[in-house]
């Protein structure tokens, strides 16, 4: 091994502490950076893979039959920006019902005679494309449950027309539910129903505004109103990459935490390392080294412990991302997906560059030394600094290691100020990990609606699936009629769950409908109101953004007995069922005769009642019914915000870690430089006790300063990371979500910088307090 070489290993082993935390801060850096852009790039994947191979329409239109012709759509396909169009298709929303018993969803089924080539290819999955009359192919996101020779009837339509399931396919773009040949739709159209399809992709489609412009242009070229519904490729996008890109606005903050920790901590460790060793730099410069060998000897002091954390954040980064890929691997059915070298390397050149321009930054002062200088210089830090903070402290009505503590910072403040950055880094990590599961919190509690006290669960749906003949299932009025009737009962309403369909979406959204006040179950509004009479429905965020409404407009569910119109009055948080939910009263429904199968009922027991007692005496009375009440309101569990709760945690401590760490080395360098000072006191009588006292008291006033500054910027940094984990999965969050922070909750957490410092020092205090008298008074 050469001379450089051997320095550079020795300098390494010798400063073991700094050596760890360059290590750690480098892992932290490394593992977000590779699992948030890892997450960025592959969790889009398998769909722009499935997009691309597809063809997939950038705009599928619905049009009102009525109001536009065959030819007149044939001939928009030529609107200025439309690059190629399918269509048009005669489309129809029908309620089938399978071999099997159940409820029927509304599906929407489109006439084409092929799978299609130049727009919206559709993937045939098993099976064949229908070729005759009687033949069905059902998309595999269908909500009936795809079985070959399944038979399915339409028992609402003129004739009942019965069908046999042929193919299983997926459009990558949800263009339909199933697939007929053409000459199949009259049979599957009610009179006075029924529209058409066409499928655009245009020249620039990779923005929204692209796409708004492209859908205005084909627009202009039919009659006024003929549209009646429109669905953009973007909206599936998101959709498809909803849970990944849940992930990345907070890994995205952590990765910048860590890497600026990192660069902070090398900076620091490497100038420190200039500071005490210039005698060990005049020895190497007598014996020969040239300036840039010296240069390089400390560059490649921080450069080892960083590539060994490098490569332990690349493989954590990798494990990290299996749980969260996991989904994503089996929407599209590919391959396991893998983690991008190119991310990889990107990140490991970004990183260790990083850290060898701050090392050679700060190593730059050794090479400029003149020998002579540096041979003159011993180990004892130079006299004078913070003398006049000494004689303020000294004033104090305070016990003399108290005061000797609270002065030092003063001395050297380019370290108390390392010290004081790496401890806010640390802050700025726990409140912002604080706050994020109390937001994320929040929504799970939005999501579940858990006010009741008391609930009696829905049945479970059947899908569809062939299997043993059912159990009967309540009456949902028997059920409301029992709970009514029992002692203790203050508020209740009942939920009834039923599946519809929207103009220009496809598959079916599912609308609640409320018999009785559901305003105090726990549902959050975003904005607007929520409803208070018949005709009028709240919907989360990406019903608005799929749909291109807003509050105030009025939509048509359709797949019912009839048409139900509902005008929009609240935008309600709800991420369940990617957003596609219709809340509603159910007046609303009932000349559409919806199956109310499935209904559930909540209860909020009237003051003093025993919740046990409550649901034992009203069991006793459902038990005939077949229904069961339980306590609590409905199951609130979410994988998604386990895992970030946990990612986060884990994340967060290694930050604490690296900072606690940083103020380590700080404060050894600190009691190493000042081992003759801490001889004299101890000479004059300083106990081993006061001299933990002094050492610790040297970092009290640095992090309580950090943990006063790291309290308010991380709340600033929770502000951007949850509305931008919103944005990410399309969902808008209220003000209750966002401001998770109080005053009482706040104190504990500025706090908290005090205790990573004292964590960080209570070694080199220990060290002190333990140091003999006279070996520390012959030390140089």
């Amino acid at each position: 091994m050469s001379a450089l070489g051997t320095v550079m290993l020795s300098g390494a082993g010798r400063r073991r502490v700094q050596t760890l935390v360059i290590g750690l801060a480098t892992m932290m850096a490394v593992a977000a950076s590779v699992l948030g852009g890892s997450l960025l790039v592959v969790s889009g994947a398998p769909f722009g893979d499935a997009f691309a191979g597809q063809h997939g329409a950038h705009l599928s239109v619905q049009f009102d039959a009525g109001r536009v012709s065959a030819g007149q759509l044939s001939r928009s396909g030529d609107a200025a920006g439309v690059s190629a169009a399918a269509g048009p298709f005669r489309t129809a929303t029908v309620t089938p019902r399978s071999d099997a018993a159940g409820p029927g969803w509304p599906v929407t089924v489109v006439g084409r005679g092929d799978p299609g080539r130049d727009v919206d290819e559709v993937a045939l999955l098993d099976g064949r494309w229908p070729a005759r009359s009687g033949e069905i192919v059902l998309s595999a996101d269908s909500s009936l449950f795809p079985t070959m020779g399944m038979r399915i009837t339409f028992s609402d339509l003129p004739g009942g027309p019965a069908l046999t399931v042929v193919g299983v396919a997926r459009s990558v773009t949800r263009t339909a539910d199933a697939w007929v040949v053409p000459s199949q739709m009259p049979a599957l159209t009610a009179p006075g129903s029924g529209g058409y399809q066409m499928l655009y992709r245009f020249t620039d489609a990779g923005t929204a505004a692209q796409i708004t412009a492209g859908g205005t242009a084909v627009r202009e070229s039919l009659p006024p109103g003929a549209a009646v519904g429109e669905q953009s490729w973007l909206t599936v996008k998101k959709s498809a990459e909803r849970d990944t890109a849940l992930y990345v606005p907070f890994l995205i903050a952590f990765g910048v935490l860590g890497l600026v920790m990192s660069v902070l901590i090398v900076g620091n460790v490497v100038a420190s390392a200039v500071g005490t060793g210039t005698r060990r730099i005049g020895i190497l410069k007598a014996v020969g080294f040239t300036p840039a060998q010296v240069v390089r000897a400390h560059v490649g002091q921080a450069l080892i412990p960083a590539a060994a954390g490098t490569v332990l954040g690349v493989l954590a980064g990798h494990l990290l991302a299996v749980p969260v890929l996991a989904e994503t691997e089996e929407v599209y059915d590919t391959a396991p997906l893998a983690i991008a070298p190119w991310v990889d390397l990107t990140v490991i050149a970004g990183v260790l560059g990083v850290v060898a321009a701050t090392a050679w930054a700060s190593a730059w002062r050794a090479g400029r030394l003149r020998t002579v200088d540096a041979l003159a210089v011993g180990r004892t830090a130079a006299a004078g600094r913070g003398r006049r903070a000494a004689r303020l402290a000294g004033r104090l009505p305070l016990p003399q290691p108290v005061a000797l503590g609270l002065a030092r910072p003063f001395a050297r403040p380019a370290r108390a100020l390392a010290m004081g950055t790496a401890i806010l880094f640390g802050a700025i990590a726990v409140t912002l990990t604080v706050g994020m599961g109390a937001s994320l919190g929040q929504v799970v509690k939005a999501r579940a609606h858990n006010a009741a006290d008391v609930v009696v669960p829905a049945p479970p749906p059947d899908f569809g699936r062939p299997g043993p003949e059912k159990h009967p299932r309540a009456d949902p009025a028997a059920v409301a009629a029992a709970v009514e009737a029992t002692a203790g009962t203050g508020k209740h309403y009942s939920a009834a769950r039923v599946r519809a369909s929207v103009f220009g979406l496809t598959g079916t959204v599912d609308v609640v409908a409320f018999t009785g006040d559901a305003s105090w179950g726990g549902y959050t509004m975003v904005s607007g109101r929520w409803i208070d009479r018949s005709g009028e429905a709240v919907v989360p965020t990406p019903f608005l953004a799929a749909t291109g409404t807003r509050i105030g407009d009025t939509v048509t569910l359709t797949g019912l007995a009839g048409p139900v119109p509902v005008r929009i009055v609240g935008e309600v948080l709800d991420p369940r069922y990617d957003g596609m939910q219709v809340f509603t009263d159910a007046a609303n429904l009932t000349a559409a005769h919806p199956d109310p199968t499935e209904t559930s009922h909540h209860i909020a027991v009237a003051s003093g009642t025993d919740v046990t007692g409550y649901v034992d005496t009203l069991n006793r009375s459902l038990a005939p019914l077949g229904a069961t009440a339980r306590a609590g309101g409905l199951d609130a569990g979410s994988g998604v915000v386990a895992t970030l709760n946990a990612l986060s945690a884990i994340l967060t401590l290694v930050l604490v870690a690296v900072a606690a760490l940083g103020v380590l080395n700080g404060v050894l360098l600190d009691t190493r430089e000042r081992v003759r000072e801490i001889g004299v006191h101890k000479a004059l009588g300083m106990t081993p006790r006061q001299t933990v006292v002094m050492v610790l008291t040297s970092v009290l006033m640095t992090g309580l300063a950090a943990g006063a500054l790291g309290v308010p910027l991380g709340v600033a940094l929770h502000g951007w990371v949850i509305p931008a984990m919103g944005e990410s999965v399309g969902l808008r969050f209220p003000g209750s979500v966002i401001d998770v922070y109080h005053g009482a909750e706040l104190f504990p957490l500025v706090l908290g910088g005090l205790l990573i410092a004292t964590l960080g020092a209570l070694l080199p205090a220990g060290w002190a307090a333990r140091a003999r008298t006279a070996t520390a008074l012959r030390t140089e």
